[in-house]
């Protein structure tokens, strides 16, 4: 009996050649090679246009009013940068009270008016006595008792967030009614205060540079430390954050308080900047918050509220308005970028937070 050697498929339980990875250096691993690199390099290139495409646009409108006719003479000087840098400060630190209970699922529909008593009131304290620590004290004040207030209602007495803060900003608003009788306090600020506001150093805000320091504190203690963690891990998922044992209505408590506090903290910096306050000027301050935290989810941490975000949705907004009114379009129009554009982070945040956790 003769025996046949199948030549075909090898020896006896040998692997099919075919099923083999492919030799080292061999054209197929090579382009196996190149396609895993091309699908990271479009990874990143994705990642990066998701958390700084709202950069390279305040960069294009930017752009834009320089060299449109309408506001190429007005727009890229000088003084005009100044004054953007400067008069977005209040705004900007008012974004980041904004910021905080938001980054643990809770609105504080109070701040505008949290920052228009805090107005209020230390124009009316440093107009009478002269003294900036004394003012110092009453924002302190305002932010602790009223972020206090909400802080217990959210989170002791259960009731809704949205609620809670909407009748205390109705009430803060009351109470600024009743102080000033809808007219402006007297606007007798010291020079010490209106200094800090209108000063440069190396020709830059002092009051913009105010504002990158609380920035940058804000960030280290919310990306650098435990709180800042146990923060995010509230907002995230609470019922998980409570099984591992975390105090959640402790700490939604604190981005409550220490919201309020920026806020009362924005109050002061408007007065320094103006010179003075205005019975109406905390329902200037909600809506663009609200807009820059929201739009912050869109930009450097894509479907995450963040703090470096969050200035740059600022100016992003200051630009496009900035620009807007140098060109004289209608002041209506501002109304029409600010709600746009809150409506579009609010769906930002949602499309990119559902992409980013399926």
């Amino acid at each position: 009996m003769t025996h046949t050697q199948d030549t075909t498929n090898g020896p006896a339980g040998s692997p099919d050649p075919a099923t083999l990875p492919a030799p080292v250096g061999s054209a197929e691993a090579e382009q196996k090679r190149k396609a895993a690199r091309a699908r990271t390099g479009k990874a990143r290139f994705v990642d990066f246009l998701e958390s700084y495409a709202l950069l390279v646009i305040l960069v294009v409108i930017a752009l834009f009013f320089c060299f449109w006719s309408e506001t190429s003479s007005t727009f890229p000087t000088l003084a005009n940068m100044r004054i953007l840098l400067a008069s977005q400060a209040v705004i900007g630190v008012i974004s980041l009270g904004t910021l905080l209970p938001l980054l643990c699922q809770e609105f504080d529909l109070s701040v505008g008016n949290i920052a228009g008593l805090s107005a209020i009131m230390v124009a009316a304290s440093v107009s009478s006595n002269g003294s900036v620590l004394g003012a110092v004290a009453i924002v302190l004040a305002i932010g602790v008792v009223i972020g206090g207030a909400n802080a217990l209602i959210v989170t002791r007495l259960h009731v809704n967030g949205v609620i809670t803060t909407l009748g205390m900003s109705t009430i803060l608003g009351g109470i600024i009614l009743q102080r000033t009788g809808g007219l402006a306090p007297a606007s007798n600020i010291p020079q010490s205060l209106t200094n800090f506001g209108t000063g440069l150093v190396a020709g830059v805000p002092v009051i913009f540079i105010t504002l990158l320091v609380i920035a940058a504190i804000t960030y280290f203690v919310l990306n650098h430390t435990s709180l800042g963690r146990q923060i995010y891990a509230v907002g995230s998922n609470m019922d998980a954050a409570k099984l591992v044992g975390l105090r959640t209505d402790g700490l939604r408590a604190a981005t409550f308080v220490v919201g309020a506090l920026l806020c009362a903290l924005g109050g002061l910096l408007y007065v320094s900047r103006a010179g003075g306050a205005s019975p109406n000027v905390g329902a200037t301050f909600l809506l663009p918050a609200f807009a820059a935290a929201f739009l912050s989810a869109a930009s450097v941490r894509p479907g995450r509220f963040n703090v470096w975000g969050t200035i740059i949705a600022v100016y992003f907004l200051a630009v496009l308005n900035n620009g807007l009114s140098l060109a004289g379009v209608d002041p209506y129009v501002n109304d029409y970028v600010n709600g746009g554009a809150l409506i579009a982070g609010v769906a930002l945040a949602t499309v990119l937070y559902r992409r980013r956790t399926t």
